[in-house]
């Protein structure tokens, strides 16, 4: 008897918990993430969301 070939669902885009959107940022800062992301060996899409993360855990409204 031969095993059947199993192909699982692929999310659909969104589903993966995140989302896509657009931002406009300075020239100079996205200088400074290819700088990071080079250093790093990351993404700037991976720096971008550590960056945020830290910065809503890290900040207070007054």
């Amino acid at each position: 008897m031969k095993e059947k070939l199993i192909i699982n669902k692929k999310l659909l885009k969104g589903e993966d918990g995140y989302k896509t959107f657009s931002i406009r940022i300075k020239d100079e800062t996205v200088a400074n993430l290819d700088k990071l992301a080079l250093e790093t060996n990351r993404s700037r899409n991976e720096l971008i969301n550590i960056l945020l993360d830290y910065a809503i855990k890290n900040c207070e409204v007054k």
